[in-house]
């Protein structure tokens, strides 16, 4: 019994990543499709945390009472700082370069966080190389083939790859392009760098939780702090930016109530508390070495549900990423 107890505490972390992979990888596709139906971002992202920071502050205070640390000025500006990385930056532009580019092409190009996390957490000290270790050998060919990934999708597209779900469906987009072209290619060109921005705010929001969580080790309370600030903030950008269309506020009983309720518990409110348990255990780079998965899910689910197509350039990184997570998945 102890032995088997043991092993599913090791397994424990591995099968929470790989859930929440599966969870952003429905908000991904949920969200687009608000968004391209109309949804400001700027309100998704605001009604988001907002229902986060409903549905967990019952669980922190009940969980959590008399155990939260003392609040200090270092802690709350640490906070602050949180909701402004994540929420603020990095929801904000990868919704704007989702929609300006499709849930596919965003989702993979967000596999360059693993790579930026590693690279911050190893100038900061968090992580250690040593050159002649396969370990770290193994850590550093990851990283390399993860920008060089980005690069390629980035760089290079190929031809559409048709799958049985897919038949017929080029031609139909093809034949909407045309005109359109140049201010596409600015479309993707704007939205690529937006996703770029996303990534690295996202990767400095896992370092500075990490280093967070060591003064103020209370997940759930940490997490309802960082979505209340976050819709705050969010709602005073929101308010600026959509100040012209207050019918961007009104939402009913249709998918874009769907998507902020689901994006604010699964993928705010949840995600939030167990990858800050998981990476007080493993540390941000083990976190975020799951990313891939998330992708080819929401390629796979994107082709079929937003009709998006797969070209060459994404199929490759897609069989590449793959090999990259079974390597980052065992070197831990």
């Amino acid at each position: 019994m102890g032995m088997g107890w043991k092993v599913l505490n090791d397994v424990k972390p591995y099968l929470a990543m790989v859930l929440l992979q599966v969870g952003f990888a429905g908000m991904y596709i949920i969200a687009v499709a608000s968004l391209k139906a109309g949804m400001s971002h700027f309100v998704l992202v605001v009604y988001r945390n907002l229902v986060a920071t409903a549905v967990m502050t019952p669980f922190a205070l009940y969980f959590e009472r008399g155990q939260r640390p003392k609040m200090t000025i270092t802690i709350f500006l640490k906070i602050m700082g949180l909701a402004f990385l994540e929420p603020v930056i990095d929801q904000n532009l990868y919704f704007m370069g989702a929609k300006l580019t499709s849930a596919g092409f965003a989702t993979a190009l967000v596999n360059i966080l693993p790579a930026v996390t590693f690279v911050l957490a190893l100038l900061l000290r968090m992580e250690k190389v040593r050159l002649r270790s396969l370990h770290s050998q193994a850590k550093i060919a990851g990283t390399v083939l993860t920008v060089a990934g980005a690069v390629l999708m980035v760089l290079y597209h190929g031809p559409i790859v048709q799958f049985p779900w897919t038949k017929g469906q080029h031609h139909a987009t093809a034949s909407g392009q045309g005109a359109g072209g140049a201010a596409d290619a600015r479309d993707w060109l704007n939205g690529t760098i937006m996703v770029i921005i996303a990534c690295v705010a996202w990767a400095c929001f896992f370092i500075l939780q990490s280093n967070t969580l060591r003064s103020y080790p209370a997940e759930l309370s940490l997490t309802v702090l960082i979505c209340g600030m976050g819709s705050l903030m969010s709602g005073a950008i929101a308010l600026v930016a959509e100040r012209a269309n207050t019918q961007a506020w009104v939402i009913g009983f249709d998918m874009r109530l769907f998507t902020a309720v689901y994006a604010g518990i699964v993928c705010s409110g949840v995600a939030y508390y167990v990858q800050g348990i998981v990476s007080r255990q493993r540390g941000p780079v083990f976190v975020t070495a799951f990313n891939p998965l998330c992708m080819i899910i929401t390629a796979v689910m994107g082709s079929i549900i937003l009709k998006e197509e797969i070209n060459l350039g994404r199929y490759i990184i897609l069989c590449c990423h793959h090999i990259k997570m079974d390597v980052d998945v065992l070197i831990h």
